[in-house]
């Protein structure tokens, strides 16, 4: 039987807004041509914000982009002009990596490797080389494998948030949203190439995940390591690693998949209400920040189409993600716990969010 959800109205309209309204305004006004790069958010009016950085994980995101599954006139040409942009503004010559950021006259700002930035370019890369099969791509692709396994390794199975710009320790520790998208990224990797060596990094981080990220009651994966002081789950990224453990034949049935579809059904319960997904709790269920955000909203639709009976919560909260936070103009980033709106900017990095959503919910490769 085919799926019926692509023929849900509420998801063609979905689909329509973001390739109409959405995807537009980083062809357009999101777009510094002199730079090559894409700024880092645009006003209400369309407007960019006054240029303080670029980020080379803003660079991939939208790498990814326009690589992906939209049709755009000129979307390969901005994915060959992105890809181009983060080797030449933010990789380090010297000491190899990327930098994490460079300042509006492309000098390198903020100078550290973060693991955040360099999964974002394992997942852009790999994406685009299944795409393109541009032999630059897949070294650079390359590259960046070889830094993370040998400078944010750790003996655990887990990896640094974040190095000096010599690759120097500082004592950051991992965190769990950088885990989750080196995750995703090894999972991008996988699926345009065989590669032994990170199926087996991929299974030992989620090994080293289980170990010491989540908490046994509900299976809830805490944004610190299990036992940190003041630590917090968020229910988004219950909804993101479901997606990415459930939609992967390597990693349904591991532990960390029993663990995280326990989760689950605990961030569902006491982090969704009235349809707006909350932005963190505490590992009893207590609301910490009861923000809504447009990236959760989105991560909890994906994850919802994969739960069997679950039709009428997915029409209800795509409609949700309509009237909450789409607009005629683009989206609403934040509302905050009453419903006002509480970010009136539109980030370069939001749209990959929405594009994975889509891809998700259609079925598109």
């Amino acid at each position: 039987m085919s799926d019926p959800r692509p023929a849900l109205p509420e998801l063609a309209r979905f689909n329509q807004h973001f390739a109409q309204r959405i995807v537009p305004l980083w062809q357009g006004p999101g777009w510094n041509a002199e730079m090559a790069l894409p700024y880092e958010a645009l006003d209400a009016e369309h407007r960019p914000l006054p240029v303080q950085r670029y980020r080379a994980m803003a660079c991939a995101r939208q790498l990814y982009l326009f690589s992906s599954r939209i049709e755009q006139p000129g979307a390969a040409q901005r994915a060959a002009a992105l890809f181009r942009s983060l080797q030449k503004h933010f990789h380090d010559a010297e000491h190899g990596g990327w930098f994490y950021s460079i300042d509006a006259a492309g000098k390198p700002l903020d100078r550290r490797k973060d693991l955040y930035t360099h999964a974002f370019i394992v997942f852009a890369c790999a994406h685009y080389w299944g795409k393109s099969g541009d032999s630059l791509v897949e070294s650079t692709l390359n590259a960046a494998l070889e830094v993370i396994a040998e400078q944010f390794a750790r003996d655990d199975g887990l990896y640094e948030a974040s190095l000096a710009e010599d690759w120097g320790d500082l004592a950051s520790g991992p965190l769990q949203n950088p885990q989750m998208h080196l995750a995703e990224a090894f999972l991008q990797v996988l699926a345009v190439r065989d590669d032994a060596a990170v199926r087996q990094a991929l299974l030992q981080l989620c090994e080293a995940l289980q170990a010491h990220f989540i908490e046994p009651q509900h299976g809830l994966m805490l944004e610190k390591p299990r036992g940190a002081v003041d630590n917090w789950f968020e229910p988004g990224h219950q909804f993101e690693w479901f997606y990415l453990l459930d939609t992967s034949p390597l990693l349904r049935g591991t532990a960390l998949h029993s663990s995280i579809g326990r989760a689950f059904t605990f961030a569902e319960q006491c982090g969704v209400k009235d349809s707006a997904v909350l932005a963190m709790l505490d590992a009893q269920g207590n609301v910490l920040d009861a923000t809504q955000r447009i990236w959760a909203q989105a991560e909890y639709l994906r994850a919802l189409a994969l739960r069997p009976g679950n039709e009428a919560t997915l029409r209800r909260q795509l409609q949700a993600l309509q009237t909450r936070f789409l607009h005629e103009a683009g989206w609403h980033e934040c509302r905050d716990g009453e419903g006002a709106v509480s970010r009136h900017d539109m980030p370069s990095t939001t749209p990959y969010h929405l594009a994975t959503c889509l891809e998700g919910l259609l079925g598109a490769g």
